[in-house]
C-alpha cells in the first residue's frame, strides 16, 4: 500500500524523499569513522567544505517554500552532516541558514516578476491594484515581526529542537490531511491576492505567526490560514510565496546587517555563493512545480510527506543516530 502511494508520487517531492534519506544512508555508514564528524570544523571554528554549502543550499531551495519547514530539514541535516556537534558550528549553521536564503529569494522574485513590476506600479501611483497588494502584504507581515520581537530567543532556545520539529511534521501532515478531505466546504471567493480584504491579511498574518514553532512551515500555515478565510487555492499559494519573499527579504537583510562580516570572515565568499546559487536554483524548481502540481491536485502528498518525514525523524532520535 505505501509502496503504491509512494509510486503516485511526483518526481520532484521522490527527489527530496531521495535527498533525506541519502543523508541518513551517508551518516549511518559514515559516522562512526568521523568523517562528518570532524568534517572542516574544529571545536571552535564551523568552515564549510563545499559539498556541505552545496547541500544545504540545495536542502534550503527545494523545502523553503513548499509546507514542508524548510527550518526542520535544515536542522535535522546539520546534525547529520556533523554541523551541531558544537554551539560555534549551530550559530554559525544558523547564520549561514540564512545567509543562502537570499538564493530563494531572488527565485521567487524571478516568477512573480510581473507581479513586482505592478507593485512599484502601485508606489508610483499607477495601480490600484499593485497599491492594494503592497497593503495586504504589509498588513499580514506585521504579527509575525511582533510576535518574533517578543518570543524569538525563547522559541529558539526550547524549540529549535529534533523532537519539536518531528511533532510539528506529524501533527502537521495530519492537519493537512484532514483540511484536504474537508476542503470541497470551503469558500473560494477570493481569486486575486489584490481582492484580500484588510481584516483577512490579518489574519494570514496572524496564522503565518503560528510558523515561529520550528517545523511548522510558513508556507503551509499561510496556505491553510488564506484558504480558510476563502482564498482560492491558486490564489493562497500566490500570496503565501509573495509573504515568504517578504518575511525572507526582511530577515535576510537583518542578519547580512548584523553579522555579514562575521560571516564573510567565517566563510568567506565562495562557501555562501555556492549555497545562495544551489538554493536559487532549487527554489525556483520547487516553487514553479508546486505552482503547476497545486493547480490540479490537493495538499495531500505534503501532509502524507510530512508525517513521514516526522516519523523517520523520531526513528533517528530513537536510535541514537541524532540527537535532540
Amino acid at each position: 500500500m505505501l509502496t503504491q502511494r509512494f509510486s503516485t508520487w511526483p518526481m520532484r517531492v521522490k527527489a527530496l524523499v531521495g535527498v533525506f534519506g541519502g543523508l541518513v544512508a551517508a551518516f549511518v555508514f559514515t559516522r562512526p569513522a568521523g568523517a562528518f564528524a570532524s568534517g572542516t570544523a574544529s571545536a571552535d571554528t564551523a568552515d564549510l567544505a563545499l559539498w556541505q554549502a552545496l547541500l544545504l543550499g540545495v536542502v534550503e531551495g527545494l523545502t523553503e517554500y513548499l509546507p514542508v519547514s524548510s527550518t526542520g530539514h535544515l536542522l535535522v541535516t546539520n546534525k547529520l552532516i556533523g554541523l551541531d556537534d558544537t554551539e560555534a558550528m549551530r550559530q554559525a549553521a544558523d547564520s549561514y541558514a540564512i545567509v543562502i536564503q537570499v538564493g530563494a529569494i531572488i527565485a521567487v522574485l524571478g516568477i512573480y516578476r510581473q507581479r513586482f513590476a505592478l507593485m512599484v506600479s502601485g508606489l508610483l501611483g499607477k495601480s490600484t491594484e499593485g497599491l492594494l497588494l503592497i497593503r495586504s502584504l504589509a498588513i499580514a507581515t506585521l504579527p509575525a515581526v511582533l510576535i518574533a520581537l517578543v518570543f524569538d530567543d525563547w522559541i529558539k532556545e526550547r524549540l529549535l529542537r529534533s523532537w519539536p520539529v518531528a511533532g510539528a511534521w506529524i501533527v502537521g501532515g495530519i492537519i493537512i490531511l484532514i483540511f484536504v478531505a474537508n476542503q470541497h466546504r470551503l469558500s473560494q471567493r477570493i481569486t486575486s491576492v489584490a481582492a484580500i480584504p484588510p481584516l483577512s491579511a490579518l489574519a494570514i498574518g496572524f496564522a503565518q505567526a503560528l510558523a515561529m514553532w520550528p517545523g511548522t512551515s510558513r508556507s503551509f500555515v499561510t496556505l491553510l490560514g488564506a484558504m480558510l478565510i476563502g482564498c482560492a487555492l491558486t490564489t493562497a499559494v500566490e500570496f503565501a510565496f509573495l509573504l515568504g519573499f517578504v518575511v525572507l527579504s526582511g530577515a535576510s537583510l537583518y542578519e547580512l546587517s548584523k553579522s555579514g562580516g562575521d560571516i564573510v570572515e567565517q566563510f568567506g565568499y565562495l562557501s555562501p555563493a555556492v549555497g545562495v546559487v544551489a538554493a536559487g536554483v532549487a527554489a525556483f524548481a520547487s516553487v514553479s512545480w508546486m505552482i503547476s502540481y497545486l493547480q490540479r491536485r490537493p495538499l495531500t502528498v505534503f501532509g502524507w510527506y510530512r508525517i513521514g518525514i516526522g516519523a523517520l525523524t523520531v526513528v533517528l532520535l530513537l536510535t541514537g543516530t541524532i540527537n535532540n
